[in-house]
């Protein structure tokens, strides 16, 4: 009976709901009183809280929601529903339910007991919310749902409650105080106003978004300065952002006690003594008669395909889901916006391509039949002689993306990756100085369920063993198995994806031989396109898959290292997620960009794997064209598989699945079918918040794709727009309609990310300078313009690439078996390299060639990382972090502040003077008296202060 006395704290009127007494019910049975009876018939009680939105009173806001499962016979349920609909029959019964609410939980005399579990799980819950009413919220239960056991412990934080945890947190909230924002003036001014108006029509219609002119001075919340703020409407000064996440932290801090096990509610999440734990959504988004509330504006203006020309409410993200998702989608837009320029460009460079592509005279001579070059076979035996005019398709599409164009378009794009982290630091400064978050500093967060489980299991075992010891905490030596298990899983994860392509390699080898052997001309000549093609999608298919393996690996990891504290836990997550996928999605590109062609041997000479596979070579035109099919198919494929195709049709199947499992369960219960859902039964149904870190980890593999290898593919900034135009509104979407509400994080950057699209942009710079100088023919060509041609052309270039091989000098059983295929004898066939022709001293032998084109491109590589590392580093130096309007207004903010306390002091020193100046006047008064007056009180002198003390 202690906790249910516990539980019975607040007044009747207070919580607007009649509590049953249980010696009562014990005594005489149920009885409602008349006017319960009355309003019960007389108004829908679900329509007066709004349903769920509000406690039963219909006057306390809903907070939070707690929920749990519990074990109900269907004897139980029916007799806690003919109670709830004012049955008054029922005797002799027992309550088992501490909180009001209605759904009262019964359990009958004559019913087995429930087993130790559940009333372990039951206790804890009973102690956990006991202590949390302590800590001054006020709880409501609700077990008469439409989901069968399932209940609801709905949370109300109270005023005083919300004042005291928002300075506890040192939460800036608006002052009465009020002060303009400094304008632009003059030729500024016009530019603006134009600029307004031209994208007055893109910009969303909510209140938010508007440009102010005029800002609140905050200021870290004071009982004691109550006076600072505007209090006049209580219910609105602490939004429902504000009020799920002090209502959070207090969740998380109130402990569990029971046999030592101290937990909070992520413990308690952990073991199952609840189910699930969520803010509520504000309400409904779509339907007739809905009450217009930010979830519906969000839906409309900014959740909807059809608004993906618009701006994002950046602000209003902020004000329903936090800082930290509204800093991720407004990193998103800047990323977005950035890529208009780079697309634009982009599509210039490939445009470009296109328009020479005919004057190109590399690929014309490759083209040329008369030149009649006779290329040696591409693998051993099958293969026999081809004509190098064959191969007249892929030059000229070498072309489009192999021109003196792209190595001016990789410059552009380092120096946009520099700009780009210029442009979001300064935004980010902008939205923490709207967002008040100027001066935020992130506290050590909670410890970890997880962690303090461990830590218990360490004392305990130091307390079994009789040691004596202080404070418990887990050190390196703990964790030594657990790092040594991740350095070996990493290890192993990333030889995996080198062993899987690496197969890809031999089916590429074994496949172009199998085809070769093909009757047909038109075959033959598709080979290489054939076997490059399937190549990539087996890549695209592998990748797909281990992302999704090595996500969940990743966490593993991590959870066994058993991090302190939540920031840790995904700082060590994403490392080892970012490392993995990274490694998985470019190992294929790297292979292609770096090492095929470059470990092939000559004709005579081959390099073999396993002793019969030949290592594949790259194509005449080089392997650039082939990197570029490479690459934009797996950046295509997993944007359109994996990000869209994945995030729609997951969550709409999972959304079906749960829809038949409560279809079937209400067809057992035609009154619950009939009855309307509770807000809190609507948000339980929806998919749980896992974080944003598929969300970010997406976007930089994407960056990825956008910066490391864009000399190969000038598009890809442009497929990446299209992209992210859809992502925007997906994401939205999904986190309006799909997910239940998240708890609101502060946050004033994006954290570790910021860190890795540094490290992205930095050895893009670096990838792209070895792309242009060893895997495309910039420099060959650059060396024979300067150093080889004739007549100052690139007439004689393709004959210069080729080396020439004596048929008779190839080694037993790898000639080809048809020497007549071309239908004429061979005698001398090319192949791409710089060596010595058979008629030479030192015949096969490196030529001193491709000393000089080496030297050429190493030499490209250091000046040309040097002077775009230079010329990025140059534009962070000239783009100031903090704008100056920004700082000015910081500024500005903190002279007000000082002006703000120097006029109180002022106020209480002038009271403080006004109260000693009448103690001095009624001080004279005592003295003036009469001496009568004196006489009259023999034997005392008493002063005027005196007399109350007398009386």
């Amino acid at each position: 009976m202690r906790m249910n006395e516990k539980y019975s704290c607040l007044p009747d009127e207070d919580k607007g709901i009649h509590i049953i007494n249980i010696r009562a019910i014990e005594d005489i049975g149920y009885v409602q009183h008349e006017s319960t009876l009355l309003n019960s018939l007389s108004r829908n009680p679900d329509a007066d809280c709004k349903y769920g939105l509000y406690f039963r009173d219909g006057k306390r806001k809903v907070d939070y929601i707690l929920v749990y499962h519990y074990k109900k016979s269907s004897a139980g349920r029916t007799l806690a529903r003919r109670i709830h609909h004012n049955d008054s029959s029922a005797r002799s019964t027992k309550q088992d339910q501490p909180l009001p609410g209605k759904g009262v939980h019964l359990e009958m005399e004559n019913e087995p007991h429930l087993d130790y579990h559940e009333d372990d799980k039951r206790f804890r819950r009973e102690e956990y919310e006991g202590n949390l009413m302590e800590a001054g919220l006020e709880l409501e239960r609700d077990e008469d749902t439409k989901i069968h056991g399932v209940g609801f412990v709905k949370i109300h934080a109270p005023w005083n409650v919300l004042c005291r945890e928002a300075e506890f947190l040192k939460l800036k909230m608006p002052t009465k105080k009020m002060y303009e924002i400094n304008q632009t003036h003059g030729l500024l001014k016009k530019i603006n106003s134009v600029i307004q108006k031209i994208t007055e029509p893109i910009q969303p219609k909510v209140a938010e978004h508007k440009p102010q002119t005029v800002k609140r001075l905050s200021y870290p919340f004071s009982r004691e300065k109550q006076h600072l703020f505007d209090l006049s409407d209580r219910d609105s000064f602490f939004d429902s952002k504000t009020r799920s996440t002090i209502v959070y932290e207090i969740l998380k801090r109130t402990t569990c006690t029971k046999a030592k096990y101290s937990m909070g509610i992520t413990s308690l999440l952990a073991n199952g003594v609840y189910s699930a734990a969520y803010p509520l959504h504000d309400g409904d988004y779509e339907g007739e008669n809905v009450e217009p509330n930010d979830r519906k504006l969000l839906c409309e203006e900014w959740a909807s395909y059809g608004v993906f020309y618009k701006y994002q409410p950046i602000d209003l993200v902020r004000k329903y889901f936090g800082e930290k998702i509204g800093l991720y989608f407004a990193w998103l837009g800047v990323y977005t916006q950035m890529l208009i320029p780079a697309s634009i460009v982009g599509i210039i460079v490939f445009l470009y391509g296109c328009a020479t592509v005919d004057e190109n005279i590399p690929s014309m001579e490759m083209c040329d039949q008369r030149n009649n070059i006779t290329m040696c076979p591409l693998c051993d035996r099958t293969c026999s002689y081809w004509k190098m005019s064959s191969a007249c398709a892929t030059a000229r599409a070498s072309h489009l993306f192999d021109n003196p164009a792209t190595v001016f378009f990789s410059v552009f794009m380092a120096l946009w990756a520099a700009t780009f982290m210029e442009h979001w630091k300064r935004k980010q400064m902008r939205l923490n100085y709207r967002w008040d978050l100027t001066g935020f500093e992130e506290e050590e967060d909670h410890p970890r369920a997880e962690y303090e489980a461990k830590v218990l299991e360490k004392s305990l075992r130091r307390e079994y063993k009789h040691k004596e010891t202080d404070k418990e905490k887990l050190t390196w030596k703990d964790r030594f198995p657990a790092y040594f298990t991740n350095f070996v899983g990493i290890i192993f994860m990333v030889g995996l994806t080198f062993a899987i392509v690496f197969g890809v390699i031999i089916y590429r080898i074994s496949t172009a031989a199998a085809l070769a052997i093909s009757s047909t001309p038109s075959g033959r000549s598709s080979v290489r396109v054939t076997v490059t093609a399937t190549a990539v999608i087996i890549n695209l298919v592998v990748i797909i898959i281990l992302d999704e393996v090595y996500g969940c690996i990743a966490r593993w990891l991590t959870q066994i290292e058993v991090p302190k504290t939540d920031k840790n836990f995904e700082e060590r997550l994403i490392f080892k997620a970012f490392l993995l996928k990274f490694v998985n999605a470019y190992t294929p590109i790297f292979y292609v960009a770096f090492f095929k062609g470059r470990f092939v041997g000559r004709p005579g000479d081959y390099v073999y794997i396993f002793h019969s596979f030949r290592m594949e070579e790259c194509a005449p035109g080089g392997c650039l064209m082939e990197l570029c099919i490479q690459l934009s198919i797996i950046m295509l494929g997993k944007q359109l598989i994996q990000n869209n195709l994945f995030e729609i049709g997951i969550p709409k199947m999972k959304k079906f699945i749960r829809y038949m499992k409560l279809k079937r369960r209400r067809s057992l219960d035609h009154e619950e079918h009939v009855k309307k859902k509770q807000r809190y039964e609507v948000d339980y149904n929806l998919e749980p918040f896992a974080g944003l870190t598929p969300e970010y980890m997406e976007m930089i593999i994407q960056f990825g794709f956008v910066t490391l290898f864009v000399a190969s593919f000038p598009l890809a900034p442009l497929f990446a727009l299209l992209n992210n135009i859809i992502e925007i509104r997906l994401d939205a979407k999904k986190f309006v309609t799909e997910l239940r509400r998240p708890v609101a994080v502060r946050a004033k950057d994006i954290g570790i990310w910021y860190n890795i699209l540094r490290g992205i942009g930095k050895l893009a710079v670096i990838i792209n300078a070895f792309v242009i100088s060893f895997t495309s023919d910039f420099i060959p060509r650059l060396v024979y313009l300067y150093m080889y041609s004739e007549n100052g052309t690139m007439h004689g270039f393709v004959n210069h690439t080729l080396s020439s091989f004596n048929v008779s000098d190839f080694q037993a059983g790898t000639a080809p078996n048809d020497p007549m295929d071309l239908g004429y004898e061979v005698q001398i066939c090319r192949y791409k390299d710089y060596r010595e022709p058979p008629w030479s001293e030192n015949k096969y032998d490196i030529s001193k060639d491709f000393w000089a084109v080496l030297a050429a491109r190493l030499a490209f590589v250091i000046v040309f990382q040097n002077l775009v590392m230079f010329m990025s580093d140059f534009v962070d130096w000239i783009i100031p972090d903090i704008p100056k309007d920004i700082s000015q207004q910081i500024h500005k903010e903190k002279v007000l502040m000082v002006e703000v306390f120097m006029r109180e002091e002022q106020g209480k020193l002038q009271m403080l003077e006004t109260w000693k100046d009448k103690d001095t006047k009624k001080g004279e008064n005592c003295n003036s008296h009469s001496p009568k007056l004196s006489k009259s009180h023999s034997g005392s002198l008493s002063s005027c202060h005196s007399y109350p003390v007398d009386v």
